[in-house]
């Protein structure tokens, strides 16, 4: 099983009002298959701080079948849940984190490139559609987490 080649970029901290949402985390994962690569790049802001870190880059191997396959699935979960419309209106998931996710055959993201506000979505995200995305965000997590 090979990896698609794709861009990912998860954001903790969407959520805003008056201001822009103060992010969390970025995590961003670029799946490159002629080189069997992961390139991972990851920011975290601690508690209390006013800006993330400077960001973290690693490098992880694709040809492992447990990479491949959890590249895949989260390929497979994003094409099967919704995202709110108009973007950016609603954080539908309710776990104040974005995704999104490129490949040739897939462009998909939810809250909109300035975070999500306190509008309404006209789309809305079943208990199914939420425990998918919550294993989508487990499935980054668990990239970030495998070492170089």
């Amino acid at each position: 099983m090979s990896i698609p080649e794709f861009s990912l970029r998860l954001q903790r901290g969407i959520t805003g009002g008056f201001a822009p949402p103060t992010p969390e985390a970025i995590i961003t994962i670029t799946g490159i298959p002629s080189q069997n690569l992961l390139n991972i790049t990851s920011a975290h802001r601690p508690k209390g701080t006013p800006s993330l870190q400077d960001a973290v880059p690693k490098s992880i191997s694709a040809t492992d079948a447990h990479t491949a396959a959890l590249v895949n699935e989260l390929k497979d979960i994003l094409k099967s849940i919704p995202t709110e419309s108009p973007p950016g209106s609603e954080d539908i998931y309710g776990l104040d984190t974005s995704i999104a996710f490129g490949c040739d055959e897939l462009m998909w993201q939810n809250g909109g490139p300035q975070g999500c506000g306190h509008g309404e979505s006209s789309v809305k995200a079943t208990d199914e559609d939420k425990a998918k995305f919550k294993r989508a965000v487990q499935i980054v997590e668990d990239l970030l987490a495998k070492d170089a």
